[in-house]
């Protein structure tokens, strides 16, 4: 799948506000509500809506998101927990 920037998806730049953001945000899904469209890419067209204004929404997943560039990789990071995939340090009590 291809990777698609949310601020495009909603048809944002990065700097909107949340006021903004909302506005755009129910515009598309007008647009492409599958109730309202009847093309066959309406319903995955308002998942991936929904899935870019929560994370925009959220101000920690908007701070994520800006970090990681894209929507991929943004998606593997929540997938994997958000805590960096499953990688990382691994502490053990022992002998010191």
């Amino acid at each position: 799948m291809r990777s698609k920037d949310y601020y495009a998806m909603l048809g944002i730049n990065r700097n909107a506000t949340e006021a903004e953001m909302k506005r755009a945000y129910k515009k598309k899904c007008l647009k492409v509500h599958p109730d309202k469209n009847n093309s066959p890419e309406a319903d995955e067209a308002f998942k991936k809506i929904n899935a870019a204004m929560t994370c925009l929404s959220d101000p920690t997943k908007r701070r994520q998101y800006d970090q990681l560039g894209n929507s991929d990789a943004f998606e593997r990071k929540e997938s994997n927990g958000g805590g960096g995939g499953g990688r990382g340090h691994h502490f053990h009590r022992g002998n010191f």
